[in-house]
């Protein structure tokens, strides 16, 4: 049996006759698309497609480990690769009669991003990935004292809560971890935190992930916050799935500190992360490895200094462009429909168990699932490898799930209805592999 996109699936994504453009994989891409300016709302997600160069002989669901380049900021990065080479330390040192500098690029990105979530440039630092952020607000978080406790849980990424754990052993905190409710609803979620909470009278410092990588389950994070600042606890917001795959601003989730990566969602270069300290906050985030070249006053001292991809960083606001000529409530449609094309169609499979609510406020493009049976990490590596070598469908097993590991499945913004197609198909066909 073929299946074929539902009617939610194409009305959402693939408009005005795109479909049938879509259907072919060699079909290139015209050339207004690939020279069109970057003009806000400018790009319709039916045209989304056409502006990547990708790999079509695999149907690529494992995109959440970072963003492709769509042609437009891969060609901006090759410009500024070429530039940075060609002028080398006479851009980097600052010395260009033009003002052209490593300085004024710097701002740039740091402007660019601060433009995307809503906030002030001054409340921004560029880093090398959201890991790298989020593992600098934690371990140099001023306010913990030793035998003050930190919290977090099982679906947060492993890189945070390696850093939560490092306060245990290297700053005397207890640390506390929990399990995420399964199946979750936004009300046993904020009674889950609730509770973790009550229970820990001593805690100082939480953990908070938007968008958890392993299951795809949004948080409401505005109301965790809110939870634990009546209790006096900080929160660190893990927010790297949810900038530019989700529609909201910083303000909207009313955190002080977050950090994500801006090679995920908003399509910049590997190496690019960001770092937000409110800046009524600042003082509370110790500088980097006694980062005192830069005044204390700036954030960008919370960062190491050393080299970094300066062609990398100047490219992001290109990147953050091409964001806003999609569009970020365009781009959570496009991305919601896209998963809701293959969730909708395995609904009927009972061995299938999807892992996040139906609520749509509690999932986006990000979905994992279970199958009937599928118990250990061997199970999930040998289902995970099934898809690809029998059904040329590639995912990617996640572990660490008080529950058990999943299969996680992530559309791409270039992704296809041939694509989902595929997976379902593939659902079909596997889902009573371990029964």
């Amino acid at each position: 049996m073929t299946i074929s996109p539902n009617r939610r699936f194409l009305l959402k994504s693939f408009a005005t006759g795109a479909p049938a453009l879509l259907a072919s994989s060699s079909v290139a891409a015209p050339y207004h698309l690939q020279e069109a300016a970057l003009v806000p709302g400018s790009i319709p997600v039916s045209q989304l497609p056409f502006h990547y160069d990708v790999n079509r002989d695999i149907h690529n669901l494992e995109n959440g480990y970072w963003g492709v380049l769509p042609r437009t900021i891969a060609a901006e990065y090759s410009r500024q690769i070429a530039m940075v080479n060609r002028d080398n330390s006479i851009w980097a040192r600052n010395v260009l009669p033009s003002g052209s500098c490593l300085a004024g690029g710097g701002q740039e990105a740091q402007a660019a991003i601060a433009r995307q979530v809503g906030c002030s440039p001054e409340e921004i630092a560029v880093t090398r990935s959201g890991s790298d952020a989020l593992q600098l607000l934690i371990v140099n978080y001023r306010l913990l004292k030793a035998g003050e406790a930190v919290i977090y849980c099982d679906l947060d990424y492993d890189a945070m809560i390696d850093a939560m754990d490092w306060l245990g052993t290297h700053r005397g905190a207890q640390v506390v971890r929990f399990a995420m409710p399964e199946p979750a609803t936004t009300a046993n979620i904020l009674q889950a935190y609730h509770d973790v909470l009550e229970r820990t009278p001593n805690a100082k410092l939480l953990l908070v992930t938007q968008v958890s990588n392993r299951t795809g389950l949004v948080t409401p994070v505005k109301e965790i916050v809110a939870m634990a600042r009546e209790r006096g606890v900080d929160t660190v917001v893990d927010v790297a799935h949810g900038i530019a795959c989700l529609d909201f601003k910083i303000e909207d989730i009313d955190a002080d500190f977050a950090g994500w990566s801006v090679h995920k969602w908003t399509s910049a270069p590997l190496g690019t992360g960001a770092m937000y300290i409110r800046s009524s906050r600042l003082k509370d985030i110790d500088v980097a490895y006694d980062n005192h070249h830069i005044p204390v006053s700036k954030i960008q001292a919370r960062v190491p200094a050393g080299t970094i991809n300066f062609a990398a960083i100047l490219t992001i606001p290109k990147a953050v462009d091409f964001h806003f000529a999609v569009g970020a409530a365009a781009k959570e449609a496009h991305l919601r429909a896209l998963r809701d094309g293959w969730v909708d169609a395995v609904a009927d499979l009972r061995n299938v168990e999807i892992c996040v609510p139906a609520d749509p406020a509690r999932y986006c493009t990000i979905t994992s699932f279970r199958l009937k049976g599928m118990t250990t990490e061997a199970d999930a590596l040998h289902l995970q490898r099934v898809l690809l070598q029998k059904h040329n469908v590639h995912t990617v097993w996640r572990g660490g799930i008080a529950k058990g590991p999943v299969i996680r499945v992530t559309p791409g913004l270039y992704s296809r209805p041939s694509d989902i197609d595929a997976l379902v198909k593939a659902l079909q066909a596997e889902n009573s592999l371990f029964i």
